[in-house]
């Protein structure tokens, strides 16, 4: 099958989803997963006002490029940014038209349920600013925000802290190491008119939540530690939690496979009794049944329990082969 006609299948597939996004004001979403729908490591999505192409594996022909863009302009008539990442480190480093090369470059707010959130294709990063496949995640937080204080972990750009904010939030801790991505997440909150309640803290994320759960900061074996913001102990009523996959500082190691409770522990000890901590992993090979239990031993150890759980699954322009989605969210009611 060619990808032409692949895409126009996904597309059709998609039918009854596209009329609901354009009902919810929602112009952002995946309109091709190629992992599932035909062609490993491309992604196809709409980014407001452009379609985003990006492919992992294999570049793309100047022929299958023209066939994606009349697709997708067929669809609806927009700008059509490739970005092949097929390289190392999965770059992007293909050269656009000056016209389109100016276009990435540029910010452009795009809008999910009626929030608004600032994008761009290109910059000093690797991504558009908005992860698509978390926007169920942020719809749970909005919905669950109202009168509540929420501590967003790992917050990039902060969609999910701009979305409790607009559920009703009454404070919400955005917590990341990356000033680049904290000045979105602030531009994110003046979109929407929520600054007032939005707080941004750029630190590493072993410290902060050891301090906020009251535990002592340490770091690891030999490593001497930099220096960081103070933070009072304090217990959110929410708090969400979505680290990567493994990462290194001198305060410790990220690790999603092997050590997940090492980050989950002082965010579940901030979450206030009968509160909720929400949980993201996104390591396929991660049994989600283990992984769960894993977390309410956790729970159990500190003399707490878990009293409900809900899993949160990804909406159908993510879809998987077997129902089981690699990114695994599982929200935790705790006394």
């Amino acid at each position: 099958m060619s990808l032409q006609t692949s895409l126009t299948h996904a597309i059709d597939r998609r039918a009854t989803f596209l009329a609901q996004a354009e009902a919810s004001q929602t112009d952002c979403f995946r309109i091709y997963h190629g992992t599932v729908e035909g062609e490993n490591g491309l992604n196809i999505d709409r980014y407001g006002n452009a379609w985003l192409i990006q492919t992992f594996h294999q570049t793309l022909t100047e022929t299958q490029l023209e066939e994606l863009t009349q697709v997708l302009t067929k669809l609806t008539a927009l700008p059509v940014i490739y970005n092949d990442r097929s390289k190392r480190n999965s770059r992007v480093e293909n050269a656009l038209q000056s016209d389109h090369h100016e276009f990435a470059c540029s910010e452009q707010v795009i809008k999910e349920n009626g929030i608004q959130f600032t994008s761009k294709l290109r910059h000093e990063g690797q991504d558009p600013l908005l992860f698509l496949d978390m926007r169920v995640g942020r719809e749970f937080v909005r919905e669950h925000s109202e009168h509540k204080t929420v501590l967003n972990l790992f917050s990039y750009t902060c969609g999910i802290g701009t979305a409790a904010a607009m559920g009703g939030a009454t404070k919400v801790t955005n917590v990341d190491f990356s000033s680049f991505a904290l000045a979105a997440g602030k531009k994110n909150a003046e979109l929407n008119d929520v600054t007032e309640v939005c707080e941004f803290i750029q630190s590493d994320a072993f410290p902060a939540l050891r301090q906020l759960a009251g535990l002592k900061v340490g770091g690891r074996r030999g490593q001497k530690l930099p220096k960081y913001p103070k933070l009072p102990a304090t217990q959110f009523d929410l708090v969400f939690l979505d680290p990567p996959r493994f990462a290194k500082s001198p305060f410790g190691t990220v690790d999603l496979i092997n050590d997940y409770q090492g980050l989950f522990k002082p965010a579940m000890l901030a979450t206030k009794s009968g509160g909720t901590i929400v949980c993201c992993n996104n390591v396929a090979k991660v049994e989600r049944d283990t992984w769960l239990k894993s977390l309410i031993r956790c729970v159990e150890k500190q003399g707490r329990r878990v009293t409900h759980q809900q899993w949160i699954h990804c909406h159908e322009d993510f879809p998987s082969f077997d129902g089981n989605h690699p990114l695994k969210m599982v929200a935790l009611s705790i006394d």
